[in-house]
């Protein structure tokens, strides 16, 4: 009977151990793949510089909206600087993450480390400017840019009257980053609107500079700006010529032809600001439109934006294809982009605290 019994308990002990063991095993597959769906939920988010205030409320606002869906973020801002950018980049891939957002730089800069995305099976969504020149782009996610610049031709031509026949009037034309492919179709949109006012004299350019490659500004950069401005001041207005449009496609250029008009004496007696126009609504360019310096700016609410890449970044990890309603538009040179394209509305100084203040995008006080 002892025997019997001691058998007994040999077997349970035998038993009992196995069964620790087994326990045991669960419980490290389970931390392995609860590591492993982290990992996987790890997404890259580069944005091109915080110098600008429309990028740091886009790169938060993205890494708000993905972390409240329960995703890690890697958030890199480049400094305007393209390596940087590249380096960053191949870092986030090297970190194992499976999505990448990127509001790239140059757009045609990114075609070897997006390869190296595509060989480990990382998907890629351009944000707000499409990347160029390379097959291994998944999804496009902007605003509709040329509507973009047609609302600002609609603007001017609106304010000037000239759907009803005024005119002629004087206008300079600037145009954004020539590396920036949204930068062509703000311009292609806006002198859809602009050029048949030109060619008939309502519109008269005394610089005589319309190109594209002539009203460039490389880097968006307000400097850049200022001083074309300062050019065009002295060389076709110091003797007393009215200026009455500026077509500036965004807002950092706006801001540095306010500082121009400014110093050349605009705002001051009977010389008024001219129309003028912007894009993002940076908080200083909004300051500037209360105070009748810069006449308007396109809202493009990066909420809206961010959520959609939210959505697309769902999409893209449980396998389905990302919502898209552009299939067309978008050829970055090897492919057309499928993209989702949000609608961009306008703000002035008559709707701006419904638009920006109402909504919560701002509040008051950022604008005094």
């Amino acid at each position: 009977m002892k025997r019997i019994l001691s058998l007994v308990l040999s077997v349970a002990l035998i038993i009992g151990l196995v069964g620790c063991g087994s326990k045991t095993s669960t419980t490290d597959n389970s931390a392995s793949n609860s590591q492993s769906s982290s990992e996987a939920k790890l997404i890259g988010v580069a944005m091109p510089t915080q110098s600008l205030q429309r990028w740091n409320q886009d790169g938060e606002n993205m890494k708000k909206q993905l972390e409240e869906k329960g995703y890690k973020v890697d958030l890199q801002y480049a400094n305007n600087d393209v390596n940087t950018q590249i380096q960053q980049i191949e870092n986030m891939i090297t970190k194992g993450c499976k999505v990448l957002v990127i509001a790239s730089i140059d757009g045609s800069a990114l075609t070897d480390c997006l390869k190296k995305a595509a060989d480990n099976g990382i998907k890629v969504i351009a944000y707000d400017r499409l990347i160029m020149k390379t097959p291994n782009v998944d999804y496009y996610a902007t605003f509709d840019n040329f509507k973009v610049g047609v609302i600002q031709g609609q603007y001017i031509e609106e304010k000037l009257g000239l759907k009803d026949g005024k005119g002629p009037f004087n206008i300079e034309l600037f145009a954004g980053s020539p590396d920036d492919n949204n930068a062509t179709f703000f311009y292609n949109g806006a002198m859809s609107i602009l050029k048949p006012y030109i060619e008939s004299g309502k519109l008269v350019v005394p610089s005589k500079q319309t190109e594209f490659t002539k009203i460039a500004i490389q880097g968006w950069d307000s400097a850049k700006a200022q001083a074309r401005m300062d050019n065009l001041i002295t060389a076709n207005y110091a003797a007393g010529n009215k200026l009455d449009a500026v077509l500036s496609p965004n807002d950092s250029l706006a801001i540095g032809i306010v500082a121009s008009l400014k110093n050349a004496g605009y705002g001051t007696g009977d010389k008024k600001y001219p129309i003028l126009t912007g894009q993002d609504c940076d908080k200083p360019n909004v300051k500037a439109m209360i105070n009748g310096q810069q006449s308007m700016s396109i809202f493009k609410d990066t909420r809206t934006l961010a959520a959609k890449v939210v959505e697309m970044v769902d999409a893209v990890l449980q396998g389905k294809e990302a919502p898209v309603n552009d299939t067309k538009t978008y050829d970055n040179g090897v492919k057309v982009v499928p993209s989702f394209l949000c609608d961009p509305v306008y703000a002035d100084a008559n709707n701006y605290k419904q638009l920006l203040i109402d909504s919560g995008y701002y509040k008051e006080s950022d604008l005094q």
